[in-house]
C-alpha cells in the first residue's frame, strides 16, 4: 500500500494582506487554496472594499485597521500603489511582530526599497517582490486564485532581506503556482521598463490619440476597432492610480527605454517614408519570432483570451 503524501507545513502561520485589489485578492484566494498559510487576514483603506472582501469570503478575517491586520502576522504583504507604500509602511511599522517578513507586489522596486526600509524595526526582514501577472480589471471582485499559475514572480532582495526570509517568500509564491526568479532592484526596473512600463505608456498614448481625432467619431473608433487597437485598449484600461505611480517612481528607467524606443521609431519612420520594404520585412520577421518565443515558453497562448482562461470579467462600477 502506497504511503500517503507528506503534508508540507505552512510557510507562514499568518499572512496579512494590506490592499485588496486584483493582486491582493488573488493572493488571498491562492493562499487559502494552497494550504501553505495558516490564516489570511485582509485590510483595505476603503470601507466598501473591506465589506466586499468579507462578503466574498476572500480572507479568514477582515481587519478594521492596519495595526489590527499586521498584529502577530509573520508575513505582511503590501498590495498598495507604489506611491503610497512608504506611508503605509510607516503606519504599520510600530505594530509588526518581531521577526516578521514584509513584502510587496509593486512593479517598481528601487523606489519601493527606498520608501519602505527606513521604517522597518530591527529584526523585521523586507523581501521586495513583483508578480508579473495581471489583467486590466481591478478591485476585489477581479481576483482569482489561478492568476499566478505559470507566471513569473521576481524577488529583488535588498540589504533588509535575510536568506531565510527570501527562501520563505519564494516558497509561498511557488505554492501559488508561480515561477520565481531573483535580480537586483535596479536591474528589475530596467527590464520592466521595456517589457511592461513603456508598452503601457504607448498604449495609453495610442488610445488617447484615437480619442482625440476630430475627423473620426467615437462611434467609428469603437465600431471599427481592429485587433491591434482593441488590444491597446485592453492595456490602456489598467488601473490609473497604479500606473501613474509606476511612471513617477520608475522615471529614470522609463525615460531611458523611451529614448531608445523613439530612436527605433524614427528608424521605422524612415523605412516607411523611403519605401524600404526589405527593412520592414526583416523587422516584422524578427518581432514575429519574439511573439512565438513567448508562446513557446508558456507565458502566453495563441488563443484570444490572452492566456488567462478562467479570469473573471467584473463589471465596471455603476454598470
Amino acid at each position: 500500500m502506497a504511503e500517503p503524501a507528506a503534508i508540507e507545513p505552512p510557510v507562514f502561520a499568518r499572512v496579512a494582506i494590506v490592499g485588496l485589489g486584483l493582486i491582493g485578492a488573488s493572493m488571498a484566494l491562492a493562499a487559502r487554496r494552497g494550504g501553505r498559510v495558516g490564516e489570511v487576514v485582509a485590510y483595505d483603506a476603503s470601507d466598501a472594499v473591506r465589506a466586499r472582501v468579507a462578503e466574498l469570503g476572500l480572507a479568514d478575517r477582515v481587519a478594521e485597521t492596519p495595526a489590527e491586520a499586521v498584529r502577530d502576522a509573520d508575513h505582511v504583504v503590501l498590495c498598495v500603489p507604489v506611491g503610497a507604500i512608504g506611508t503605509v509602511a510607516a503606519d504599520i511599522a510600530p505594530h509588526l511582530a518581531p521577526g516578521a517578513v514584509v513584502s510587496d507586489v509593486g512593479s517598481v522596486k528601487g523606489s519601493v526599497v527606498a520608501a519602505v526600509t527606513p521604517h522597518l524595526p530591527a529584526g523585521v526582514s523586507f523581501v521586495p517582490a513583483h508578480p508579473v501577472a495581471g489583467t486590466e480589471f481591478s478591485g476585489p471582485d477581479a481576483g482569482f486564485a489561478a492568476l499566478f499559475e505559470n507566471r513569473w514572480c521576481i524577488l529583488t532582495p535588498c540589504d533588509a532581506s535575510t536568506e531565510d526570509a527570501v527562501a520563505r517568500v519564494r516558497a509561498l509564491w511557488e505554492s501559488f503556482g508561480a515561477k520565481v526568479d531573483t535580480m537586483t532592484p535596479h536591474h528589475h526596473d530596467l527590464v520592466l521598463a521595456i517589457t511592461s512600463h513603456v508598452p503601457h505608456l504607448i498604449a495609453y498614448n495610442i488610445v488617447g490619440t484615437a480619442a482625440d481625432l476630430e475627423t473620426v467619431t467615437d462611434s467609428e473608433v469603437i465600431k471599427f476597432s481592429a485587433g491591434g487597437f482593441r488590444d491597446f485598449t485592453r492595456i490602456a484600461a489598467s488601473d490609473p492610480t497604479m500606473w501613474r505611480d509606476v511612471f513617477l517612481n520608475n522615471r529614470d528607467a522609463v525615460l531611458e527605454m523611451l529614448g531608445r524606443f523613439l530612436e527605433d521609431l524614427s528608424a521605422l519612420q524612415r523605412m516607411v517614408r523611403f519605401g524600404d520594404g526589405d527593412g520592414l520585412f526583416d523587422l516584422f520577421t524578427r518581432t514575429r519570432a519574439i511573439r512565438r518565443s513567448i508562446v513557446a515558453v508558456g507565458q502566453e497562448t495563441a488563443a484570444a483570451d490572452f492566456g488567462r482562461p478562467g479570469a473573471p470579467t467584473p463589471k465596471e462600477p455603476g454598470a
